[in-house]
Order: structure tokens, then C-alpha cells, then sequence
């Protein structure tokens, strides 16, 4: 048995191990900000699929168009991140350092963040649960803070 429980154990640190590599790989230094997001997108659709079902609202159109959705931010932030690298190669072109571009991404994917948290705490209140109000007003600040320049448009 102690074996058993051995081999399992090595076999979850293997590919746990695995997976953290792949991450540091695809996403760099701070691919954890992106396990979040991940994170967030399947507690999004978690509450949300819990609330349907609570409210007797169930619908496969409805899901299929939120994992629709949750793919279209990810295409977001790839694109987000791509420009940025596209601008990054088009400074060096021109002799002027664009670094400051990589900002674009991490932009869209805090306000992409802020968004799910946003929306995992608008089912958790419609299913009735008590959310703390420095959760909620915390968000708003976040939310302020990433997404001020929108409003004066």
C-alpha cells in the first residue's frame, strides 16, 4: 500500500511539476497571474452554472455562449500581448525602446480579472450568499483604478 500511495504521490509531483514548467514557458516569470485568470473563468462559470440551476434557468445556448465569451478574453489577451511584441520589434526597427508596450497586456488581463471576480460575486449575491461589503467595494476601486481613463471617453 505505502507503495501504491508512493507511486501516485511521484506520479502528481511529476506532472504537477510538469505543468508549472509549461506555464513558466507559455505565459513567462509571472505565469501565475494567468493560472488566476484561468482560475477566475472556472469559478465564473461555476457560480454562474450554480445560479442558473438554482433559479431553474438552465440553458445550454446560454453556457455555450459564456465559454464562448470566456474564450473571446483569452483572444483578448493574446492579442493584447501580441501588439505589444509587435510594437516592442517595430521600436527596435526604428531605435526606440517600446518595453513599456508589454503594459497592454497586463491592462487587459487585470481588467479582464476584475471583470470575472466581478461577475463570480454578481451570481454568488443573486444565489443569496452575504458578500462581504470591503469584497464588493474593493472591486470597485480595482475596477476604478485599471479601468479609469474609459469614462472620460
Amino acid at each position: 500500500m505505502k507503495k501504491m500511495i508512493s507511486t501516485v504521490t511521484k506520479g502528481v509531483n511529476a506532472i504537477g511539476g510538469a505543468m508549472i514548467a509549461l506555464f513558466a514557458m507559455l505565459f513567462g516569470k509571472y505565469w501565475i497571474v494567468f493560472v488566476m485568470f484561468f482560475l477566475f473563468n472556472l469559478l465564473d462559470w461555476m457560480t454562474g452554472w450554480m445560479k442558473a440551476r438554482m433559479l431553474k434557468k438552465e440553458s445550454s445556448a446560454v453556457g455555450l455562449k459564456g465559454v464562448i465569451k470566456k474564450l473571446g478574453y483569452w483572444l483578448m489577451i493574446a492579442l493584447a500581448f501580441a501588439m505589444s511584441v509587435a510594437f516592442i520589434e517595430l521600436g527596435k526597427i526604428i531605435g526606440i525602446d517600446l518595453q513599456v508596450s508589454t503594459l497592454i497586456g497586463y491592462f487587459v488581463l487585470a481588467s479582464l480579472m476584475v471583470n470575472e471576480c466581478r461577475s463570480i460575486i454578481e451570481n454568488l449575491v443573486e444565489m443569496d450568499y452575504k458578500i462581504p461589503k470591503v469584497l464588493t467595494q474593493g472591486l470597485e476601486v480595482v475596477d476604478k483604478l485599471v479601468n479609469k481613463d474609459e469614462g472620460a471617453e
